[in-house]
């Protein structure tokens, strides 16, 4: 072990020729995996620590090899820490660095363990901890709809569907709809945490070690809920990358269609919404223009998402057990969907604390295109007791008067309503009303404000 000392590699014994350069460039992960120094230094102390406990190092090798990690953490941080591609790995890079410290007392830090089992290690809790920091920026989303929402209760908006007008809806319902997308992109999150609590740290290599380790003591001190079951499989396991990245993509889908439909209303076309001048962009060449360029950006960004997760997902497949080169890669995917969905959502909520409602144009457009029209049929089938086909057909027709006169539903006369169907009287107009409309869809998970301000309070409740 004391070759360490120079620039040989652990393994210059058995090989005695240098790896290529070019692979040692292109083949080396230290700039992407360093960002675990301090994972890899938590797990290499509660190693020795648990080595000294069964007796396996004494208590000086043990407190020689936690002090000199403590003063590797301390160069790395104040950024004294001289990171040499050569030494491949944060790992190799921190082992090495310690011979330099402490001398050939180094080399039992590696007892008992291998790099297979000490990088899964490091990796599971720095994701562990960086879900949860996306499971809180989540709860920030939540809390600044749900805050939207509670100002526009009463604020009336066409329901699209195919975008084109289907029924009146409140603009609060609309928002309350990513309170729960985001729910479940939480749940998601949450879900893969349990995987993460699965200790891998003393399968070693991937059979096991012959000396007598105590894996439940290093369960504990890294906070860890129980050991791994299987060694070959603690190894191979890439699972919780997966989930994290189709979490990851998941949500990334959901901010994207908020994204989108934002962009669509803040066109000229629709003219719904209004981007504060925070969150937009100008033209080169265009001195008018005021463009959703932040939005456009989130929308964008989705196909990365779906390349990490696919880029994992092809990986692993037909890969055979345990550990091959293969699986490098997947830090990198992992640190490129972490840092795209926490900035993703950080600007995601900028946006929706810098927009406003146009609460006249919103009304106005949907009292267009007859989306009371599902009212007027179930109004009929209560009042005239017909099938609900027949009813919608009769509505069909006056829809297509209507059309025909290019008048809305409340523009016509009784006496043009009776031409069609003679049985209905001057009540019929309550229907025709927007806000009556909303306040009638009184059902579980309906857009009646009484719906709404009891689902406000519940998501309130859930974010305390």
């Amino acid at each position: 072990m004391s070759q360490n000392k120079n620039n040989k590699t652990v393994w210059s014994t058995r090989i005695t020729k240098d790896t290529s350069s070019i692979f040692q460039k292109v083949g080396s992960s230290l700039s992407v995996d360093k960002r675990l120094f301090k994972e890899d230094i938590a797990g290499s102390i509660a190693h020795v620590e648990m080595l000294f406990k069964q007796k396996i190092i004494t208590f000086k090798i043990k407190n020689k090899i936690i002090w000199g990690l403590n003063k590797i953490r301390n160069e790395i941080i104040k950024k004294k820490f001289i990171f040499n591609p050569k030494h491949e790995d944060i790992h190799m890079s921190i082992e090495k660095r310690l011979f330099e410290i402490i001398g050939d007392d180094a080399g039992f830090v590696h007892t008992a363990r291998s790099r297979n089992d000490q990088v899964i290690t490091d990796f599971k809790i720095w994701l562990r901890n960086s879900t949860n920091e996306i499971i809180n920026l989540l709860n920030s989303s939540i809390k600044i709809i749900v805050k939207n929402a509670e100002k526009n209760i009463e604020t009336i908006m066409p329901g699209f569907t195919h975008l084109k007008n289907a029924q009146p809806i409140s603009f609060a319902h609309y928002l309350l709809a990513y309170v729960e997308m985001f729910k479940r992109d939480k749940q998601r999150f949450k879900n893969n945490i349990e995987n993460l609590l699965e200790n891998p740290l003393g399968v070693a290599a991937l059979a096991g070690t012959t000396f007598n380790i105590d894996r439940n003591y290093t369960t504990k001190k890294l906070k860890f809920s129980h050991p791994t079951n299987n060694s070959i499989d603690t190894i191979s396991d890439r699972d919780f990358v997966t989930d994290f990245l189709y979490a990851a993509s998941v949500c990334s889908v959901h901010i994207s269609r908020l994204a989108e439909e934002f962009i669509i209303w803040n066109s000229d076309a629709f003219g719904l919404i209004k981007l504060n001048d925070r969150i937009v962009t100008g033209s080169s060449i265009m001195p008018q223009k005021k463009n959703p360029d932040q939005l456009e950006f989130l929308r964008g960004k989705t196909g990365n998402a779906f390349g990490n997760l696919f880029s994992m997902l092809t990986i692993l497949k037909g890969l055979p057990l345990s550990y091959f080169k293969d699986l490098q890669d997947d830090k990198e995917l992992v640190f490129k969907s972490f840092d795209q969905t926490k900035y993703s959502i950080l600007i995601f909520n900028d946006i929706l604390k810098n927009f406003s409602v146009d609460k006249k144009r919103m009304f106005e457009l949907a009292n267009k295109g007859y989306t009371t029209a599902t009212d007027l049929a179930d109004y009929i089938v209560i009042e005239l007791k017909v099938p609900f086909r027949k009813a919608y057909q009769i509505t069909a027709k006056i829809v297509n008067y209507a059309e025909v006169k290019k008048k809305r539903f409340d523009e016509l006369s009784i006496k043009e309503i009776k031409k069609i169907e003679p049985k209905l009287n001057e009540e019929v107009f309550k229907i025709f009303d927007l806000k009556n409309s909303i306040k009638s869809k009184k059902s579980y998970g309906g857009t009646s404000f009484e719906n709404i301000k009891k689902m406000i309070n519940k998501y309130k409740k859930e974010l305390k």
